[in-house]
């Protein structure tokens, strides 16, 4: 996985996780990857400092500095997905199918999770039918 630090054109600074480059270029010009804060769509990658390992790094798990507002607002989130989790079907590989299913009424209404490909989910978003994308969280954080 590759972390950019990202801005919108509102100044809003926020993370992006892409399993390759060429994610984030295809999410911008796609349109699919706005600002949390606002929505904008013109999004650019901030100046970062290459991750590089030393020795001594290898002796130590990378960890992410909260504060507690973070920390706290961190929580919400891992509930949140939790309890998207608890309350849909995971449909697997079957997602754009059955959410296709239940869009169209060929299928009860229900909620569901499962995994797609970037271009299926624009594919699904451009159908009018409403999906978004679950982070995978770490399990602990203090």
């Amino acid at each position: 996985m590759i972390r950019y630090s990202l801005r919108c054109e509102n100044a809003h600074e926020f993370e992006g996780w892409f399993s390759e480059s060429a994610d984030f270029d295809r999410q911008v010009t796609s349109g699919f990857l706005t600002c949390p804060v606002c929505n904008s769509a013109a999004v650019s990658k901030l100046l970062m400092a290459p991750s590089v390992s030393t020795a001594r790094k290898k002796d130590q798990m990378q960890t992410v500095a909260m504060d507690a507002v973070r920390r706290e607002a961190f929580q919400k989130l891992k509930e949140a997905v939790t309890a998207i989790k608890a309350n849909s079907e995971d449909v697997g590989e079957r997602f754009p199918e059955e959410a296709r299913k239940i869009h169209y009424g060929e299928a009860d209404a229900r909620g569901i999770i499962g995994q797609t490909t970037f271009d299926e989910a624009q594919a699904l978003l451009e159908e009018g039918i409403e999906i978004a994308a679950l982070p995978v969280l770490p399990d602990d954080v203090n």
